[in-house]
């Protein structure tokens, strides 16, 4: 073997293995292991993913991704969606395809964007679709890597019918080539990668739902039938997927949002935006009512802004040149431009510029429950997971340099607090880095991004590099919880920014009588209390914890002679704090249970009746306990003050 005919494969253990050019993944596998070539779907040659079965043509850092990784599944899930395209196309043979990627969502992991004309596909038909791909993986034929120039490609797509892909390749460079995947007699433009064939994606395999999608994500265009599916390393993961998706139905916060009466969307108020209940809006009020106190006692000031500032603020923030797209359009209001507001920090900032401060006052924490609106895509928007109009339990802190690392240290701790007292107990944590289209010098980036390192490290908490994640601005800490479900949401944020007191001239006194920069730290615990809220009714399946319940307890009466005892005893209980109702209907006390609480939720109901009247009890039954019998009516109030004081 010449050296010109040798390539060098470094793998992750840093062992190097000399192959011939052209040996393909799979050959390397199976070099290495018989086990590893059995569980292989795809490979990293140099940070880019590749399919197993391609000839790998130059020397590489290499790493082999089998079925139970994160890149491994990807590999798997977006073979699962080709498989799909191809049941499809053999049950509606005219419909025209657009795209289907793996995704990041806790629910599905592929979908494919499809047009179906006249021939619609219905919920009846997923079933089908579902056998059909199984016995597509069944035949086990291999997906073949073809490349071909743009117009042998458009000439195809043109053959087959396939209208978008032929937009899709109309905006491509006439000088690239065009990749596709074939799979028996079924082939899609595709830059792939993909396993070697269809038996590897395995038995762990679905058909869940369908929705709506605009071609090119654009409401101006054609909506398409997106069908989303799923696809695990096996179908003893996929079954308990299911069991996850049934579950997850029954808690959905838009399903419970109406049942519990707590919020409601749309009608003539617009897409995106919300109008809270009362009993949901109670729930809010008494997280806005914790978040205060826990900052007035963590040392933070509260404060507030405007919904609306001129255009030049948001200019010179940044945010028209890198989220104009986001941002809503201007209002001409006295000849000037104004913007409503997608962020709050740029107000403190102005707050922070209002006189001269010294060294000795910092730090600043400053924080407010400030709304702010984005545009989010109609297409995108879920409930109160995604809207365009949210408040946002912001803070920013105003920073010496020597006090950075220990202020994001202290903001950890706070947010894992805060995340608790919620119910949450388990978390995942990303320190996201520079994104490619960013502002600010790299050494700004390397010291923040040093410092939110060091907080992660002190505070012992495991975390992952998402590169390229963070802000324009500046690098993240980003804090994904997980519910009941094992599902993770992105609520929390840390972020350490060098640059926007830069672009705002920002300074204060130093101990030398010298002008000096602060540091600037971007902070949320919540996230946005819509999202926020939307998680926790998800999470305790609309069932919440004592202290946030809008109904506390209900005093059902077993006859009409037992109702002044019981408003009595509300009154009381009232008295004291505590949100307790009456139900004195004519209703049998077991429909009054069932109702208050398994329907509404509620966490305890206390029956009183002739034995309770003469011995001054209530019979208590508490949601998810049981029965825990008679109680002195005193005793009932003590226990209900207690669990609305508990937090853990």
């Amino acid at each position: 073997m010449t050296t010109a005919e040798k390539i060098h494969l470094t793998l992750p253990d840093g062992s190097v293995r000399d192959y011939a050019a052209g040996t393909t993944g799979m050959q390397v596998a199976e070099s290495i292991g018989k086990g590893l070539a059995k569980a292989a779907v795809g490979i990293e040659l140099d940070g880019a993913v590749q399919s197993l079965q391609l000839p790998i043509a130059r020397s590489a850092k290499m790493k082999i991704y089998t079925r139970d990784t994160k890149e491994g599944l990807e590999v798997l899930r977006h073979s699962a969606a080709h498989v799909l395209a191809d049941a499809v196309k053999r049950i509606r043979p005219r419909a025209k395809l657009w795209k289907g990627p793996p995704v990041d969502d806790p629910r599905y992991g592929f979908y494919y964007d499809i047009d179906f004309g006249n021939e619609p596909i219905t919920q009846d038909d997923l079933p089908k679709l579902e056998a059909l791909m199984h016995e597509i993986v069944q035949s086990d034929v291999p997906f073949v890597f073809e490349s071909m120039a743009h117009d042998a490609a458009r000439a195809l797509m043109v053959k087959e019918a396939e209208d978008y892909k032929v937009a899709t390749i109309d905006k491509l460079p006439a000088a690239e080539p065009i990749t596709f995947y074939r799979s028996g007699a079924f082939v899609d433009m595709c830059r792939g990668p993909h396993v070697p064939s269809t038996g590897k994606i395995g038995q762990g395999i679905a058909v869940l739902a369908l929705a709506g999608a605009y071609f090119g994500n654009d409401a101006d265009n054609k909506m398409l039938t997106r069908i989303y599916g799923h696809a695990f390393p096996d179908k003893k993961a996929m079954d308990a997927h299911r069991h996850n998706l049934e579950e997850a139905g029954k808690r959905d916060h838009r399903r419970l949002g109406i049942d519990l009466d707590l919020f409601s969307t749309m009608g003539d108020l617009g897409a995106g935006l919300i109008l809270w209940h009362p009993k949901g809006g109670f729930v809010r009020h008494k997280m806005e009512e914790f978040w205060r106190q826990e900052h007035l006692k963590g040392g933070y000031d509260i404060v507030y802004s405007p919904h609306i500032a001129k255009a030049d603020l948001w200019q010179t923030s940044g945010h028209l040149d890198f989220y104009k797209d986001s941002m809503y359009s201007g209002i001409d209001i006295d000849g000037a431009e104004y913007r409503l507001k997608p962020m709050n920090c740029p107000f403190h900032v102005q707050i922070f510029k209002s006189r001269r401060r010294s060294y000795r006052e910092l730090p600043f924490r400053w924080a407010e429950l400030g709304t702010v609106y984005r545009y989010e895509n109609q297409g995108s928007l879920h409930g109160l997971l995604r809207v365009r109009g949210f408040t946002q339990d912001d803070a920013h802190l105003f920073l010496r340099e020597d006090q950075v690392e220990a202020e994001i240290t202290r903001c950890l701790h706070f947010v894992i607090d805060m995340l608790k007292a919620f119910g949450f107990r388990e978390y995942a944590m990303n320190l996201s880095t520079r994104p490619a289209k960013s502002v600010g010098s790299d050494e700004s980036w390397a010291k923040a991004t040093a410092a939110l390192k060091k907080a992660l490290e002190a505070v012992g908490l495991p975390f992952q590099i998402d590169e390229g994640g963070g802000a324009f601005y500046g690098p993240k800490i980003d804090v994904k919880i997980k519910d009941m479900l094992g599902r993770t949401w992105q609520c929390s944020t840390i972020q350490c920014d060098f640059n926007l007191p830069e672009r705002f001239d920002m300074t204060y006194i130093d101990a030398t009588g010298n002008k000096t920069r602060p540091v600037m730290v971007h902070r949320a615990l919540l996230g946005s209390l819509e999202r926020f809220f939307g998680v926790l009714v998800e999470h305790h399946a609309g069932a919440f914890p004592v202290w946030l319940a809008p109904v506390q307890a209900v005093l059902l009466t077993v006859g009409e002679r037992h109702a002044e005892a019981a408003h009595r005893l509300q009154q009381d209980l009232r008295a004291r704090g505590l949100r307790v109702e009456v139900d004195d209907s004519g209703e049998k006390i077991g429909q009054k249970v069932r109702v208050h609480l398994f329907q509404e939720k509620v966490p305890y109901v206390a029956v009183i009746g002739d034995q309770e009247l003469a011995g001054g009890t209530v019979t208590v039954r508490a949601r998810g306990e049981g029965d825990l019998g008679a109680m002195a009516m005193a005793a009932f109030g003590e226990m209900l003050e207690r669990r609305d004081h508990d937090r853990t």
